[in-house]
């Protein structure tokens, strides 16, 4: 064959494959798995509170044992989900001298120094784990840490969307500070901390999803989530509440119409979507037919500190082959708080790729 007709040939053979691939469907953003970390903001308990911890309830102490870099630098790795715990305090102060800086103070050694800006003495959402005993936090008001997220995305404006679920807390635990509830006005302050730093452009509303169907179940049951190329760049919020508390919710936002964050309503529920199931072994085929059905699912790769502890990729494993869009753990990187090499991350030591 003459080599004029080789190169015909080749060309040709290039032009079908460019046309091949033209022809493919564009990746949806429910068509990849990410990694993130849970409870994002957390610094570790301080040594001496956690021994006092110890003694009290050594089980519950050793759950709490983990910690977290800045949410920035999470980013950077590549972690593209977080979570986010928010206590109402619209007045401010009420959570500003927790009780555990006196429990360090009674042994004898000076507490790390904790919030010098007296962030915890204005008005808003704070943002820390639990009151008085899980207290440190790298963004103490709930505000500070949107800022620090939407910085990191201007910064890179063609990321993957990043989830954010929100717990919003209000648990009375015996001898600590007594929570806010919260109400239908607080879950309201949510949407507007939210919104006073993020524009619809840079927000996966529950809106963009929905588009022209009557519910946003029947988009993603019917037409899917978006394409990823149209999501790059922006962030999706989560109310991961107990049923009540979406029901407040719903009330400022009846039909999740203009509404900030999406919620974690069984399937069914006209404003079901996003769904939370965190147990990936027990659960493993029910999430699978979320999945299936079109729902995005986040569960969990680890808890308590169990799998890291006991060297456990179990739950990993089974998050990964459920299909899960969102994984989240706290250890993305190894623990350097006690002895384990545990580390959640894909096979090509990254955080996200396309689901197999």
């Amino acid at each position: 064959m003459k080599p004029k007709t080789n190169r015909m040939i080749l060309q040709w053979a290039l032009i079908l494959l460019l046309m091949a691939c033209s022809q493919e469907e564009p990746l949806k953003w429910n068509q990849i798995q990410v990694i993130g970390s849970h409870n994002s903001y957390k610094i570790a308990i301080e040594e001496p509170l956690l021994r006092y911890l110890r003694i009290k309830d050594s089980s519950a102490a050793m759950s709490l044992q983990y910690e977290h870099p800045p949410l920035r630098t999470q980013l950077d790795l590549g972690l593209r989900n977080l979570e986010l715990d928010v206590f109402h305090d619209p007045i401010g102060g009420r959570y500003a001298q927790p009780k555990g800086l006196g429990i360090v103070q009674s042994t004898g050694v000076p507490p790390i120094p904790f919030d010098l800006k007296k962030d915890l003495l204005q008005p808003g959402l704070k943002m820390f784990h639990i009151q008085d005993i899980d207290f440190r936090s790298h963004h103490l008001l709930f505000k500070n840490g949107l800022v620090a997220i939407k910085k990191w995305s201007a910064e890179h404006p063609d990321h993957t969307p990043i989830v954010i679920l929100i717990n919003a807390k209000d648990q009375t635990l015996d001898g600590t500070t007594k929570p806010l509830p919260f109400s239908k006005n607080a879950l309201d302050s949510l949407d507007q901390e939210i919104r006073s730093v993020f524009k619809d452009k840079d927000l996966i509303t529950p809106d963009f999803v929905r588009g022209n169907h009557p519910t946003l179940e029947e988009a993603v049951l019917q037409s899917g989530w978006p394409d990823l190329d149209e999501v790059r760049g922006r962030i999706l919020f989560v109310l991961d509440e107990n049923e009540e508390k979406i029901g407040r919710y719903l009330q400022g936002f009846p039909n999740l119409h203009k509404a900030a964050m999406f919620v974690n309503s069984e399937e069914g529920n006209p404003e079901a979507g996003f769904r939370i199931v965190n147990d990936p072994v027990r659960n493993f085929e029910y999430i699978g037919n979320l999945i299936q059905k079109g729902y995005m699912v986040r569960t969990r790769a680890d808890a308590g500190t169990k799998e890291a502890r006991n060297f456990d990729y179990t739950r990993f494993q089974k998050a990964k082959a459920s299909g899960a869009q969102v994984i989240s753990t706290d250890y993305y990187i190894p623990t350097t708080l006690f002895s384990s090499g545990f580390q959640v991350i894909f096979d090509d030591g990254a955080y996200e790729r396309v689901k197999e």
